[in-house]
Parts: structure tokens; sequence; C-alpha cells
């Protein structure tokens, strides 16, 4: 047994307002989470305080992988303070608008690039390499080609090169020294090890530890509770001795998720029966779930991106599909039921969840067999754009890793959107009320997936919305499909601002409208 006078981790339990004041002006600060899952929530709270109080720490470079807050106020919102942030580098914006405002009026530099490609950079910044060399990204707008994933005029081009190795073009993410690393787990053992055992995800919360390490800084992690035992070393997901400081926080600050979960969020169960949360209503989503649900081949390892393709999951679940498919979420659980809105990155009795890194480079090298993820504006050549539309500034998040390099990729959103109502009569689909935008264009503000690419890499690419499917052929986009009742010319192609090729388009399946 640790004698329980010397317990390393009494030198490591600090309080948190001292832990916070040691970050030094200038310093590059990586946080861990996923939306607010893993979330050092009472960490970004103090450091926030100590500014507004002290004006200090200055001029931090902010790194973060997946978007960290609740479209409001927590998660790095907190850090939303000219002066305190000179730069940030992350993968997605729309969960924290305050940091995104800063971005739009230019007040720090701002980076989007793929949150895959950070994940996997924290690991090359620990090993001291150069950076992360992939094809993820190219003829996107992160692609120096196109914008190097900045945000404003205010930021520097020089975090992404093109480069060429072998005859072929990759893109070189640049390594940056990570100084600070603020985690988060479920508690501390008496040698300050860490174990994610009840958080919904284990994150990239190793390799930040080891970024700052290595790079001469430190590490403060947030727990739960402290163990008065040591931790089996199979349960250890970040060693005590990676970790310097250790702050225990309140329920309020360490929630699961800044959503709604139970602990089947937390542990597989045999036999467990799976099902979807609610039924999908009559409606266009439930029509364009529906349509996207025929894609799903048996046996498939598929990823459901947030917001209209999570009724892919409701519609599988009504057809007792859910058994013969595995999905999976790019924060790391295998199997189950992904969570949706604010508790997106948990899933319900997932049979595993590995780390976020390890989870894109199965990704990466083509593992998913199946894919299905939102589409906010489309061009005639089919590609998409979901980071950047008007004043909106969303992120891609891992929408690049996992569109560029799924087998099959299903794009799902209404043909107009703002104010648009359909009804099925039991023969045809009516258009009610038509939307007031447009979301097919001659060109879409942002490329987040690359249609060139895709058919260089011989990917299979539909976007299903509420009356009819289009497929990336080699001219571009072709109808394939129309609803019942939907007049190609009237309802399709006079409400696009893109050319399509339409050779007789066959009938949606009728199922999908009952």
């Amino acid at each position: 047994m640790v004698d329980t006078v010397t317990r390393p981790i009494d030198n490591k339990r600090v309080p948190v307002d001292e832990c916070i004041a040691r970050i030094p002006d200038g310093a590059t600060v990586a946080t861990s989470g996923f939306v607010g899952a893993a979330v050092p929530e009472k960490l970004l709270v103090a450091l926030q305080e100590r500014y507004l109080e002290s004006g200090h720490p200055r001029d931090l470079t902010l790194m973060y992988a997946a978007g960290q807050g609740d479209g409001a106020e927590r998660g790095l919102n907190h850090l939303a303070h000219v002066g305190l942030l000179k730069r940030v580098i992350g993968g997605h914006w729309g969960l924290a608008p305050k940091l995104g405002q800063l971005a739009r009026e230019g007040a720090i530099e701002a980076y989007n690039l793929p949150q895959g490609v950070i994940c996997q950079l924290y690991r090359d910044i620990a090993a001291h390499r150069p950076g992360c060399i992939t094809h993820v990204g190219l003829d996107t707008f992160i692609d120096p080609s196109q914008q190097s994933g900045r945000l404003n005029a205010t930021s520097p081009d020089d975090l992404v090169q093109r480069v060429e190795l072998g005859g072929a073009p990759y893109l070189w993410y640049k390594a940056i020294p990570i100084q600070v690393g603020l985690v988060r787990a479920s508690s501390a053992d008496v040698f300050g090890n860490l174990s994610m055992g009840e958080e919904v995800i284990v994150g990239e919360v190793l390799p930040i530890a080891q970024a700052a390490r290595n790079g001469g800084g430190f590490v403060i992690a947030q727990v739960k509770r402290i163990l008065d035992h040591p931790l089996p070393p199979h349960q250890v997901h970040l060693p005590g001795a990676l970790v310097d400081w250790v702050v225990v926080a309140e329920d309020d600050q360490h929630p699961q998720t800044f959503g709604s979960v139970t602990p089947d969020y937390c542990s597989a169960q045999e036999g467990a029966v799976l099902t979807a949360s609610q039924q999908l209503p009559p409606g266009a989503r439930r029509i364009i779930a529906a349509r996207a649900c025929d894609e799903l081949p048996v046996g498939a390892l598929c990823n459901l991106g947030i917001g209209m393709p999570e009724g892919i999951a409701q519609i599988a679940a009504e057809r007792g599909m859910l058994d013969r498919i595995t999905l999976t979420v790019e924060s790391g659980p295998i199997g189950g039921v992904p969570a949706g809105g604010l508790a997106f990155g948990a899933s319900a009795f997932p049979q595993a969840i590995i780390d976020q890194p390890a989870m894109f480079d199965f990704y990466d090298g083509g593992g998913l067999d199946f894919a299905a993820l939102g589409a906010a504006q489309v061009d005639g050549q089919g590609n998409v754009n979901v980071s950047k539309f008007g004043p909106r500034l969303a992120g891609v998040g891992g929408f690049v890793n996992i569109t560029q390099n799924a087998k099959r990729v299903v794009f799902c959103g209404t043909l107009t959107a703002g104010g648009l109502q359909v009804a099925f009569d039991g023969a045809e689909l009516q258009i009610l009320k038509e939307g007031r935008e447009r979301k097919f264009l001659k060109r879409v503000e942002q490329v987040s997936f690359s249609s060139l690419q895709a058919r260089r890499r011989g990917q299979e690419i539909l976007y299903i919305t509420e009356r009819a499917v289009f497929r990336l052929g080699d001219e571009g986009l072709q109808l394939i499909e129309v609803a019942p009742g939907i007049d190609v010319q009237r309802d399709v192609l006079d409400q696009m601002d893109c050319q399509v090729v339409v050779q007789a388009p066959q009938r949606m399946p009728a199922h999908v409208f009952e």
C-alpha cells in the first residue's frame, strides 16, 4: 500500500486559482473535450476569472480539436476575451459563438482545421515531428490553394503547406509547440494517475499531456474525485507522471455532457435492445432519413452526423436494423446508439470507446463503409459547404476527415431552407410553402467537401432531399430520383441556382413517404 502521508497525489492537488496563475503570457494552451463531454469546465471558468481580475495571462494561443461549448456561455465561450487570446486554432466553432465573433471581427488570428488532423497533430507535436502530413483537406478551403483554413485577413497563411511526396499531393499541417494542457478525467488515484472510467469519451487527453510535457510545459487535470487506492494499470488513461496538478470539480462543473444522458452512456450491456429515443414524425426530415437509410449496407461500419442525419438511426431502429450495422462517433464510441444535441459525442450502450485520434486513424484510412452528414450549401460540381455561410461561422469539425474517406457518403438536407413546409397526401408530395433560401448554388461560399477529390478516390456520393435525389457524376450533379407529385422543372430545377444533369430520373421509393 502507498503511505498515506507521502502519497504523490497530495503534492499534485492544488487549488484551481494557484494552478491557473502559473499559465504564462503568450503560452499555447490545448484543451480536451467534445461538445460538453470531457470539457474541463472548472479550469476554463477559473482562467476567465483570473484574466478579468488581473489582465493575465495574455496573448494565449488556444488549440482544440472538437467543438467545446453549449452554443451560449459554457466551454470555450469563457475564453472569448480580446487580450486573453491572440490566436485560436480549432476544429469546430459553432458551439463557441463568442469565439466566432472575435474571429469575424478580426480581433484574433483564427483558423479552422479538420478535427481529426488536430487530434493527430497533438501526437506529432509530442513526438517532435515536423507536423501532420495527410491527404485530408486537399482541395477544400483548408488547402493553401484556397484559404489555408484562415477565417479572417488578420491570420497569417503559414500553418498549412501543400507538399508533394512520391508524386502525390499532401497537406503539411505544421507542428506548434504546446506549453499548457488543460484536460479532464473522472478520478485520480494515489499516484495521480487518471481514469476516464465515468466519462462518455476518452478523447485526446493522453496526446495533449504528452505534447505539453515534451514541450517543457505542464498539465492541469480536472477530476470528479480522488481515490484512496491505486487504479489497476490497464484502467489508467493518463499516467500521473504526465500530470502536474489536479483540481477536484463540483458536479455542476463536471457534467458528463452539456445535454442529458443516463448511465447507459458509459456502459455496455450484453443483449441490450437498441432503440432510437423517439419515432420521427411525418415531414421533410423523416422523408430524407428514410431515403438515406435505404443506402445503409448490412454489416456496415457507419458514422451519422449531427442534425438531419441523426434521424437515420431512428428509422433504422424502426426497421429493426440496429443489430445489423455498427454506428460509430468520431469522439470514440463504437456500437450502440449515438446521442444528439448537446449530448452528441456519447453513445448509449457502446460496445467500445477508443481514443479520438485512433478513431480518426481508422476513418482516414477508409474504414467507414457509410457516412451521412448534413449539407448547408451544394454547388453544381457537387462541392458542399458546412463551415461558413453568411455571417455564421460553424467550422468543419470531423466533416472533412469523414466525407473525404468514407466509401459511401450521403449528404442530407432539404432542397430549400427557411420556412419550407411539405406534406404527403398518400399519393403525392406537396410543397405547401417553399423555403426562402436556396441551398443549391452556383458556387458554395467555402468548399468543405471537394467533389474533385471524391471523383479521384472513386467514392459513391448521394445528395438526398425531401423531393429529389442527386448523384455525383463525372460532370457534377445528376438528378436521379424525384418524389411523386413533384414537377421537375417547377419544384426542383427552378429552385436551384446551379445546373444539373437530368436524364430520365426515377421515382423516389414509395415507402419513404409512409
